[in-house]
């Protein structure tokens, strides 16, 4: 495992969040209170993508039904809401990030 920079701090200031591509694979980006995190962007209700959400703290709220993630772990923190059904969503793919000076860098399966 490596890792590749997907990145640049000046990119993305507190409290905003980028779709960047690890793999072949969409992740959202985040940067909370200037620490970089990384989660899958696909919600994992119905698919959703998380950047069209909204940043609250250190949650994503996703645009679809309103799922809610902690950006820091990854865990469903609030339900979807689909007419008057609530459904917990499971919990997001989290990602290893690294910032090495002004590059942004995930963690890599492969070498």
């Amino acid at each position: 495992m490596g890792f590749k920079k997907i990145a640049d701090t000046s990119e993305l200031p507190a409290g905003k969040m980028k779709k960047v591509t690890l793999d072949g694979k969409d992740v959202l980006l985040v940067n909370v209170d200037d620490a970089f995190y990384a989660i899958d962007n696909k919600c994992t209700h119905l698919g959703g993508s998380l950047v069209e959400g909204t940043l609250e703290g250190n949650e994503v709220i996703c645009p679809r039904h309103g799922s809610r993630f902690d950006v820091k772990t990854g865990k469903a923190v609030g339900k979807a809401k689909v007419a008057f059904i609530k459904v917990m969503p499971k919990d997001e793919k989290t990602y290893v990030v690294k910032v090495e000076g002004t590059d942004i860098m995930l963690q890599t399966d492969g070498d």
